[in-house]
């Protein structure tokens, strides 16, 4: 069965609270869907990290389609050396993104997730949240407070992994697999849609499922949107920026894209 895929995307603000346009990218594929969501910047000689999402992703779409089934950790360090040969991208000095990306073949549906864009598994198995929690934990602990902190734990074995310009990074993906007949749905979010689960607590993930079915994804964003509003200066939920990019996309292998979890 193919699924249905139904996506929604929102630009937040810059740092200095300005409009700007979103830095998270999705592509969907025959059989993939990529989610990539670039990290700001606070250096402007570097180029922003939308423009490496973009690339990043172009070049791991372009890898899937010419080899749909290869393994999605080699595809990933590919494509990592490839937009870093090809612009002269140097490690520590470079923009970064994260990954998350599903791919679904005859008999399961894997999932790959570098730094904080999750990857949410649907079905049998019940409610399947593949996430990497080395950012959040190293925040928890004030050991991000400057962009120094970030430099010198991004890609280490004491910080957290990124797509940046070091290849090696993509084996230090979180991954999952699943049975293709046990899998009902897939959900995949940038952390401007996640942080309505894992900070501000406004659903779970299984009624992230169950709007997303009923109103479509943009219901799930505009609730982030509306807390966020609520709390303009960060008071109640302690944040970077008043509002981040939103990328949310349905994976939906039920037949008719309507049925929720038993």
């Amino acid at each position: 069965m193919v699924p249905e895929i139904v996506i929604a995307e929102r630009a937040g603000v810059g740092a200095d609270g300005h409009p700007r346009p979103t830095e998270d990218h999705v592509v969907v594929l025959d059989n993939a869907v990529l989610l990539l969501d670039g990290a700001t910047s606070s250096d402007p000689s570097q180029p922003p990290g939308g423009w490496y999402a973009e690339r990043l992703a172009q070049r791991l779409a372009d890898d899937l389609r010419a080899a749909p089934e290869a393994d999605l950790t080699d595809t990933l360090t590919g494509a990592i050396a490839k937009v870093t040969s090809e612009n002269a991208l140097r490690p520590q000095r470079s923009p970064s993104s994260t990954v998350a990306a599903v791919r679904w073949l005859d008999n399961r549906v894997d999932a790959l997730v570098l730094a904080d864009s999750p990857v949410v598994g649907f079905g049998g198995f019940g409610v399947d949240v593949v996430s990497d929690d080395r950012l959040a934990r190293l925040r928890r602990r004030g050991m991000l407070q400057t962009g120094a902190d970030v430099r010198r734990r991004r890609n280490a074995h004491d910080g957290f992994w990124v797509a940046e310009a070091d290849p090696g990074a993509a084996a230090h993906a979180v991954r999952r697999s699943w049975r293709r007949t046990t899998v009902d749905a897939v959900v995949l979010a940038s952390d401007g849609v996640s942080i309505g689960v894992d900070q501000y607590e406004l659903f779970d993930w299984r009624e992230v499922l169950a709007i997303t079915r009923a109103d479509g994804p943009d219901a799930v964003l505009d609730a982030v949107r509306t807390a966020e509003k609520q709390d303009p200066d960060g008071e109640r939920w302690p944040r970077p920026k008043r509002h981040d990019d939103q990328a949310l996309v349905l994976i939906d292998f039920a037949s008719g894209g309507i049925q929720g979890l038993p």
